[in-house]
């Protein structure tokens, strides 16, 4: 299975990642709990590129790219905004009180903790973030 969803760095995008992530579920037979942590893992990831890889007012193209073996399930964001390692995040401090703890950073240590493996690369001007999920 390889499927492919084109984006614009828009908000009212993320519906549409909420869909092609339930589609590719639906297809592969993935249980509703596995979908619902592919769901915030990919609204997550897109939500940081449409939220911080380009300047506010500027519009671009994101892309998704899913695969699957039937034992893997391979998801590729990449887009042409500023460069960003989130591999390289610390990760946050889960036994710090959330009203004490410091904005940002639970989102990519959540995908990190879902996913089996999250990698990163920079190419030809574009961030290429590869997250993997055995299924």
């Amino acid at each position: 299975m390889r499927k492919e969803l084109k984006l614009k760095n828009q908000v009212g995008e993320l519906e549409r990642v909420n869909t092609f992530v339930a589609e590719i579920c639906e297809e592969l037979h993935l249980d509703a709990e596995l979908q619902m942590n592919l769901n915030l893992v990919m609204e997550e990831m897109v939500s940081n590129v449409i939220f911080y890889a380009y300047p506010q007012g500027a519009t671009a193209d994101i892309e998704l790219l899913a695969e699957s073996d039937g034992k893997e399930l391979t998801f590729v964001l990449s887009d042409q905004g500023v460069a960003f390692d989130p591999t390289q995040k610390e990760d946050a401090d889960v036994d710090v009180n959330p009203a004490d703890r410091e904005l940002g950073g639970m989102g990519i240590y959540i995908v990190k903790n879902i996913m089996n493996q999250v990698t990163y690369q920079r190419l030809k001007g574009k961030n290429l973030l590869t997250m993997k999920k055995s299924i």
